[in-house]
C-alpha cells in the first residue's frame, strides 16, 4: 500500500511539473517571439476582419517595454511589469518598421493594444485631402476596385454592426463599402475602404512625423481612430492615436492563424476556413 501511495505522489508531481514547465515555455514564447492578438473591431477591413486571430512577430523590430505581456486574470500590465525600461524611446535589438507594415502598438494614453497600417516614418509629411493620402507632397496612387460586401449582422464578441456606404441596410442585407487599391512609393499595395465622403478624417492639416515616432491609419478609413486624430490625455474620453513612439510598438502582424465570424471561436459553423494561416 505504501508503495502505491509513493507511486501516486510521484505521478502527481510529474504531472504538476509538466504543466508548470509548459506554462513557463508558453510564457517565454509569448514574451520573446510571438504574441496572439484577436481582432475586435473593423478598422482594418478588408485586410483584417473582426474575429481574425493573428500572431504578432515581436522579433521584427526588437524589444521595448511594450513587448512585455499582460498577465491574464491579473492587474499586471506591461507598464507594471516592464515600466522600468519605459521612457527612453529605444529598443533592444531594434529594427526599423517600414511603410506598409501592419503593426500592433500600445496606445500611449489608455495602454490598449491597437493595430493599424504604418504609412509615415520619421521625417515624413502626411495629409489626407478629399479622402486621399498625400505623402511628402505626392498623392499616393489609388485605383478603384469595386466594392467590399458583407452581411449586415452583429459581428464578433462585441456584436458590432458594420457601417455601409449603400445606405440603411436591414438585418441580413448586404452592406457595401467602396474599395480602392492604394500603392506606396515602395510598390506595396493594399485595399482601403470608404464609407462616407467628407468625414473629419478625409481632410486634415499636414502632419510632420517627429524623429522617433510613426504615423498609422486604418485601412477602413472612415471607421478608424488613428494618427489622424490627436491624443486626449483623459481616460474618460475617447482619444485619438496621434504620433506613436518607437518604444510603444509591440510588433508586426504577420499571419492570420484562425478566423471566426461568430460570437465565440467555439461556434465552428462560423469559422472562415479560407483565412486560416493567411499572410497579412
Amino acid at each position: 500500500m505504501a508503495r502505491d501511495t509513493t507511486r501516486n505522489e510521484n505521478s502527481l508531481y510529474e504531472t504538476v511539473k509538466t504543466i508548470v514547465v509548459a506554462l513557463l515555455l508558453a510564457g517565454v514564447f509569448r514574451t520573446l517571439f510571438f504574441q496572439p492578438f484577436w481582432i475586435p473591431s473593423g478598422s482594418m477591413k478588408q485586410t483584417l476582419l473582426i474575429g481574425d486571430f493573428i500572431f504578432v512577430n515581436k522579433m521584427a523590430y526588437g524589444y521595448s517595454y511594450a513587448s512585455c505581456p499582460s498577465i491574464p486574470f491579473t492587474s499586471i500590465t506591461p507598464d507594471r511589469l516592464c515600466g522600468f525600461i519605459k521612457g527612453n524611446n529605444t529598443r533592444i535589438f531594434g529594427g526599423a518598421p517600414k511603410r506598409g507594415d501592419v503593426v500592433v502598438f500600445r496606445h500611449p494614453v489608455t495602454g490598449a493594444d491597437y493595430i493599424k497600417r504604418l504609412v509615415g516614418v520619421p521625417g515624413d509629411k502626411l495629409q489626407m485631402k478629399n479622402g486621399h493620402l498625400i505623402l511628402n507632397g505626392v498623392r499616393l496612387e489609388t485605383k478603384d476596385d469595386g466594392v467590399f460586401s458583407e452581411k449586415m449582422e452583429p459581428q464578433g464578441s462585441l456584436r458590432r454592426r458594420p457601417r455601409c456606404s449603400n445606405g440603411a441596410v436591414g438585418n441580413g442585407g448586404i452592406c457595401e463599402k467602396e474599395r480602392s487599391i492604394e500603392t506606396l512609393p515602395s510598390g506595396d499595395s493594399y485595399a482601403t475602404l470608404n464609407i462616407i465622403e467628407g468625414t473629419r478624417g478625409d481632410n486634415t492639416s499636414i502632419f510632420s512625423v517627429p524623429i522617433g515616432h510613426y504615423f498609422f491609419v486604418g485601412d477602413n478609413r472612415d471607421n478608424s481612430t488613428d494618427s489622424r486624430f490627436p491624443q486626449v490625455f483623459d481616460r474618460s474620453r475617447q482619444t485619438g492615436v496621434g504620433f506613436v513612439k518607437y518604444e510603444n510598438i509591440v510588433g508586426r502582424a504577420d499571419r492570420i492563424m484562425f478566423s471566426s465570424a461568430g460570437r465565440s471561436m467555439f461556434y465552428f459553423w462560423t469559422w472562415r476556413s479560407d483565412r486560416f494561416f493567411k499572410a497579412v
